[in-house]
């Protein structure tokens, strides 16, 4: 999962199906989840659901939506967006339910139930900031409903009987004929009906998983099919004002995993990937959330509708890059947690610092170590997540964090699993080279992982670290030891040294909204939903001589009131302050409010950055090389 606050640059027919009556010997945990959605049914956007399970033989099933998804480490209760909840027996008649907590149902008489049948609202239109922190899920696991588009993240239709989660499922669904579609479920086929005024597409899902790992779009999608070697990318568009195509994005696309594919080699595993990219026109009833989520041979994308085709270009790169590494880990390493995943009671593994940080390293490393960006650009990358990751807690114990993720005080650093997480990555990748001559990398560690293990084999938590100490060296192990399960923070300048980089700092103009190159100087706390400055404000000279402190918290910029759901746009605003312009910012400080009504004078930025040693040996020169150039 890649989410993050863009600065700058989710009365009706109801299809029944099979309600004659079973035989006896029919049971349910034999047969295909009949599911039904009707598009064209939908009642003040909720779409109907139906669900047949087949025959129960117990006295009581319990039918769940999913409390959490895999790849978001947040909270969703996907079942707080189910409404007018109805069990039928075979004679039509309502069964008794009991709703046990927010995703939770409990049928009665249950040998005599025909189908479930409810209406699901979307949650895009009720973001407050994504999801993040909201009490919604993030937007791209979240769901959409509107005239011309349906973002069907099936796991907010469709849930599950906890004794059933292993059956197959058949899904129908029925849309518009104006509508295009597109899903990488296997689709059994198609039929149109009498009037050519809708369609029905019947796909087959082996068991629930495939069902949450399935996204689908439906509507008026601009769509670009394309081989990358033996890959087939399919990039689906939903622009609502059309300002953007799936055209104009192609190339990006295509050079982008052209460059994965070759960066990867024999790792790589799916024949088809699927980008369904959704772009937010930022409304209030638009998805707050920008970012993607990953699945098999998928991913959900949200990104802003007002960026320029350059700006969406390079989000692209960021996102859809992440997402697809996550082909290696977790979808073919994973431990038991990933694998035996509990969607109302998950467990979460320890190693975030693999399944989320080395897959962000993966993300950034590939385009220099293939040439889609320069060294320099590179290291400025680092240096940025290096200094951001300041901003959180440098010394939490990285397994600890992951394992306690949905808790305080660690959800709130979980941010950090893509700055620090990444440059954990970095620091292995680094010491496997120098240990090896430039023979072995972190790239190579994950392909003899994936090799031991595999998408169908899963890990024990516990031992993950053990089995890559004995797989790698003792400096790999001691720093995994030291800086990963244990509280040290980690000294960069020790392994820039390994490959003939040294910091420096220096001092450069800059805007209202950075501190330097890339650091920015804000922060939120989602709980309390503000946004705050940090301690990299300080180094921005205009605000210093405000007499600014760190933890000051936004409230007004310029007579207009700050929140996480309006920041990109208000912040954004900043972005383009100038020099001489009159400006009214009110902050709270200690509870306390503190005013700042000034003239722009300019701004210079404290920043350090990474520069190539002129003074380098020879060997770390070659190590640098193995590293960044092929």
């Amino acid at each position: 999962m890649k989410n993050y606050i863009a600065i700058f640059g989710l009365s009706a027919i109801l299809i029944s199906c099979g309600s004659a009556k079973p035989r006896e010997d029919d049971l349910a945990v034999n047969n295909p989840i009949e599911t039904t959605l009707d598009l064209t049914a939908v009642v003040n956007d909720k779409v109907p659901v139906t669900i047949n399970p087949g025959r129960f033989t117990t006295e009581t099933a319990t039918y769940r939506l999913p409390r959490v998804v895999q790849g978001t480490y947040s909270i969703s209760d996907f079942g707080k967006y189910i409404d007018d909840f109805k069990a039928l027996d075979y004679e039509g008649n309502e069964l008794s339910v009991t709703k046990l907590d927010e995703n939770t149902w409990s049928i009665e008489n249950a040998s005599k139930l025909d189908k479930l049948m409810y209406y699901v609202n979307d949650t895009f239109d009720i973001e407050t900031n994504g999801g993040i922190g909201g009490g919604h899920p993030v937007s791209p696991s979240g769901t959409n409903i509107e005239t011309d588009n349906f973002v069907l993240n099936l796991h907010g239709f469709i849930g599950y009987f906890d004794s059933l989660k292993n059956n197959q499922y058949a899904l129908d669904v029925t849309a518009p004929s104006t509508f295009v579609r597109t899903s990488s479920l296997a689709n059994k086929g198609t039929k149109s009906s009498a009037d050519g005024k809708y369609f029905t597409d019947s796909y087959f899902a082996p068991r629930y998983f495939d069902i949450t790992d399935n996204p689908m779009m439906y509507g008026k999608l601009d769509i670009e099919e394309f081989m990358v070697g033996d890959i087939k990318i399919v990039l689906s568009v939903y622009s609502p004002n059309r300002v953007h195509t799936a055209a104009s994005q192609k190339e990006t696309v295509y050079k982008m995993m052209q460059a994965q594919k070759k960066y990867l080699g024999s790792v790589n595993s799916t024949n088809r990937y699927d980008i369904y990219l959704y772009l937010s026109e930022e409304t209030e009833t638009s998805p707050k959330g920008m970012g993607a989520l990953e699945h098999h041979t998928s991913t959900v994308v949200v990104l802003p509708e007002s960026s320029s085709e350059e700006e969406l270009a390079e989000s692209l790169i960021d996102v859809v890059a992440h997402e697809f590494f996550h082909i290696v880990t977790p979808l073919s390493v994973h431990s038991e947690d990933v694998h035996y995943f509990d969607y109302n009671k998950p467990t979460f593994s320890k190693h975030l610092w693999m399944y989320e940080g080395v897959t962000e390293y993966f993300a950034q490393h590939f385009q220099v170590y293939e040439g889609l960006m320069d060294n320099k650009t590179f290291y400025s990358t680092i240096m940025s997540k290096i200094n951001n990751s300041k901003n959180l807690n440098d010394s939490l114990s990285f397994t600890k964090m992951s394992e306690n993720v949905l808790e305080e005080p660690y959800s709130s650093q979980y941010y950090n699993v893509y700055l620090k997480g990444a440059l954990i990555g970095m620091c292995m990748d680094i010491l496997m080279r120098k240990e090896s001559d430039g023979n072995r990398s972190m790239l190579s560690l994950m392909k003899e992982l994936s090799a031991k293990y595999g998408k169908n084999k899963p890990f024990i938590d516990d031992n993950l670290i053990e089995q890559i100490a004995a797989m790698t060296y003792p400096s790999v192990a001691g720093f995994l030891k030291t800086h990963v399960e244990g509280e040290v923070p980690i000294d960069y300048n020790k392994y820039f040294a390994m490959v003939g980089l040294t910091m420096t700092e220096s001092e450069t103009p800059t805007n209202y909204i950075f501190a330097g190159g890339q650091n920015i100087i804000f922060d939120a706390d989602q709980e309390k939903d503000v946004m705050f400055f940090t301690t990299m404000a300080l180094n921005n000279s205009f605000w210093k001589a405000q007499g600014l402190q760190a933890g000051d918290i936004l409230k007004k910029v310029n007579e207009t009131e700050l929140n996480i759901g309006n920041a990109q746009q208000v912040i954004g605003g900043m972005y383009g302050w100038k020099e001489g312009q009159e400006i009214s910012v009110e902050l709270e400080r200690n509870g306390k409010p503190v005013m700042i009504k000034t003239k722009l004078t300019k701004a210079y930025g404290k920043s350090v950055s990474i520069i190539e040693d002129k003074n380098a040996a020879k060997e770390q020169k070659e190590v640098r090389k193995a590293w960044l150039n092929k």
